[in-house]
């Protein structure tokens, strides 16, 4: 039986393909069409889905679709009414997409896909819920989606018990941790829905100055971690921006201008709002373990990328076992309503172990074998060397160890925002210089921006403060204690971004400020391959750690096929990058021709 999810229409359009309970193909449209954040209907990932099972559409049972349209659409118009005449222009704008598109979903399937089967439409949050507990280790589980908006949830809890979820409770639009992460996103000058991060990552530069103002005044917090927002200082619920003028008398002034100089005013925002999400997910969490009693939690919605906050919540809360949904955002909601119609519609049985999760590492895209990529390489004349299976551990871990910047292009494309070592950049952790290099001349993006460390498992607690595996990269840990270099009294006086290039470990390109790290971890069993090469670099060099850092530069999808490598490879500075078996050197290649607009296009994100 095949079931096809899909997620479309608001960002991230993603499908996802489930043959008889087991996930075999999962990917963003993103990855095909190159526009990042892909919102349209995702044919092209939906083609690759069926191109990998050997179907048509025709042959599918079920496709499942991640939301409830009109639902949706009476929060919009609900909200529209509730704001009268304010939002009329917001009103304006989005109404013909609503019309001529979002309200038809059943016919866009129908037709596309040459399908007279059923469609099923679970709620958003019960797509988030099955995406994370149907595709979990556990057996039970408590689960916490948090996000945004789906139809009217912005947050819910319930309890996942072998091959069904039941949500327990949920807090509606407009009050929404999400939508605040991202009204001060907008506010720090960053663009919502792609610069959360960058807010995550500038924190640890700033100090929590804003924190008691934005409970005392943005939100009204419960003990229980339940939440309303004062919503006279967001304009989101019917406008078109995200704070309005009196967010700007709270705090001194407007928003800051995108790609202007960043103050210390930025980076106290960012601290303080970040600090504010991990005291409500510790309270969210703490609240859930005492209802549901249950040891394990489960993660999904956009918040759960939040993997500083993921980390306090390992740490400091009463869980025993996290594990978050690696495509936690709306693409990931196609792969829980293709879960959800096999396991809770039809109700399959499940049964989990405990320890493995049925995500596949999250390698659930395409793949390109040798003879594609050889095709590629001559019919373009581009200068290769072919690298025997059992030598390329130990050719990539030597570039690594000369401090070359590698990109490494192999197997099956993640399912995520993530590059989880199949799509990724790879360089030397030891290197003091390598993540200023790799942040203004690979990805051409903010200096500030840390890299996320990849550790082969066997070694994780010797260079982290963890003591669990973290392999789709939403865990943050603490560097080991006796690996740091603490400043020195005069670094410490330093202020916000002047601190940035102090080495503070042995493994200063992937510690952040604040001495912590990202990580991903890496096993035999789901990437024999880079696990072999970081486990050769160890065996050579001494480091079981290396740089991973996600195969595209700002504003750019992560690549997806053999040509997105080489072009992002010809426009960067990279040294060298390896495809399958085939490796290529930077100063052998000659210079791509009518490029010169390409790097001013992607800088401005």
């Amino acid at each position: 039986m095949y079931i096809l999810g899909i997620s479309a229409f608001y960002h991230d359009s993603a499908a996802c393909l489930v043959k008889d309970g087991e996930i075999i193909a999962a990917a963003q449209e993103e990855r095909f069409t190159r526009k990042k954040q892909d919102m349209s209907f995702p044919a092209k990932s939906i083609e690759y889905c069926l191109e990998h099972a050997g179907i048509k559409g025709s042959d599918l049972d079920y496709v499942a679709f991640y939301d409830k349209p009109f639902i949706k659409f009476e929060r919009i118009l609900m909200t529209y009414m509730a704001y009268a005449p304010v939002g009329i222009r917001s009103f304006i704008k989005a109404m013909p997409l609503w019309i001529k598109q979002k309200l038809w979903i059943k016919e866009i399937i129908k037709k596309e896909l040459d399908f007279e089967g059923k469609i099923i439409f679970p709620e958003h949050h019960e797509s988030h819920a099955a995406s994370a507990f149907l595709a979990s280790p556990y057996q039970e589980a408590a689960f916490l989606t948090l996000d945004g908006v789906g139809e009217w949830t912005t947050t819910s809890y319930g309890v996942g018990k072998d091959n069904r979820i039941d949500i327990l409770k949920e807090i509606h639009f407009p009050h929404s941790l999400g939508l605040l992460y991202s009204a001060f996103t907008y506010y720090t000058g960053f663009k919502v829905n792609s610069g959360e991060y960058k807010v995550m990552g500038l924190a640890p530069y700033g100090e929590p100055k804003y924190k008691d103002l934005i409970i005392s005044e943005l939100m009204d917090l419960k003990e229980d971690g339940s939440f309303k927002m004062n919503m006279k200082y967001f304009d989101y619920a019917a406008g078109l921006t995200m704070t309005n003028k009196k967010f700007d008398k709270l705090f001194g002034g407007p928003a800051r201008e995108p790609e202007s100089l960043l103050t210390p005013r930025e980076m106290d925002f960012a601290r303080s709002v970040q600090e504010v999400t991990e005291e409500v997910m510790l309270r969210m969490t703490r609240h859930i373990h005492k209802v549901t009693g249950q040891k394990n939690l489960v993660l999904a919605g956009g918040v759960a990328l939040n993997c500083v906050g993921n980390g306090v919540v390992l740490r400091e809360g009463p869980f025993e076992n996290i594990w978050i949904q690696p495509a936690a955002g709306d693409a990931g909601g196609a792969l829980g309503a293709a879960l959800f119609v096999w396991y809770q519609v039809l109700g399959n049985s499940r049964v989990a172990d405990g320890e493995k999760d049925f995500q596949k590492g999250s390698y659930l895209g395409p793949i390109f074998e040798n003879g594609t990529n050889k095709k590629y390489f001559e019919e373009n004349n581009i200068p290769y060397t072919f690298v025997k299976d059992e030598d390329i551990p130990e050719k990539v871990a030597d570039l690594i160890a000369e401090e070359n910047v590698v990109g490494w292009f192999q197997g099956r494309m993640e399912f995520g925002p993530r590059a989880l070592g199949n799509r990724s950049i790879i360089g030397d952790a030891r290197s003091p210089k390598m993540q200023e290099t790799m942040n203004l001349k690979i990805k051409f993006r903010e200096s500030f921006r840390p890299f996320a460390p990849t550790v082969i498992k066997e070694r994780i607690g010797d260079y982290f403060e963890i003591d669990r595996e973290s392999p789709y990269m939403l865990l943050v840990a603490q560097v080991k204690e006796e690996l740091c270099t603490r400043m020195s009294d005069e670094q410490e006086k330093l202020f916000g971004l002047d601190k940035l290039n102090i080495v503070r470990s042995t493994i200063p390109a992937v510690t952040h400020v604040d001495y912590s790290a990202r990580l991903q971890t890496v096993n035999k069993e789901d990437n024999p391959l880079y696990h072999q090469m970081i486990s050769k670099f160890d065996e050579k060099y001494g480091c079981p750690v290396i740089i991973n850092t996600s195969f595209n530069v700002r504003g750019e999808p992560i690549v997806c096929t053999p040509q997105d490598a080489y072009l992002c490879f010809m426009r960067t500075d990279m040294d060298y990058l390896i495809v399958g078996n085939y490796l290529i050197k930077k100063t052998d290649q000659k210079p791509l021709e009518k490029d010169t607009n390409w790097k001013e296009e992607f800088e401005l994100d």
